[in-house]
């Protein structure tokens, strides 16, 4: 679990902003706003890596193509197993526009 207050109003208000986003364009340009560019490059890698491990691709092929290291593919690979589940809904409404 996480060590900082998931229950945190600064956290609660992020979420809502994130919630109010309508497109593309806004959503990028919020988080090119709201982020540094490494943390959007970070964010944006793990994101691949999470998308690639629930394709049951190899760490290899991901290392290789995301430039991600081995330990920050087996945390991801960690939250997609035990996590809250949050990377599964989001592919499943990914694959339900496909």
């Amino acid at each position: 679990m996480a060590n900082f207050d998931l229950n945190n109003s600064n956290l609660e208000f992020l979420f809502k902003t994130i919630m109010e986003l309508r497109s593309m364009e806004e959503c990028e340009k919020y988080f090119t706003d709201l982020c540094t560019i490494p943390e959007l490059k970070s964010i944006s890698q793990r994101a691949v890596v999470a998308k690639m491990l629930d394709e049951k691709r190899n760490y290899q092929d991901i290392v290789e193509q995301t430039g991600a290291s081995t330990a920050t593919i087996s945390r991801v690979n960690r939250s997609l197993q035990y996590g809250a589940g949050g990377y599964r809904i989001i592919f499943d409404r990914l694959e339900e526009q496909e």
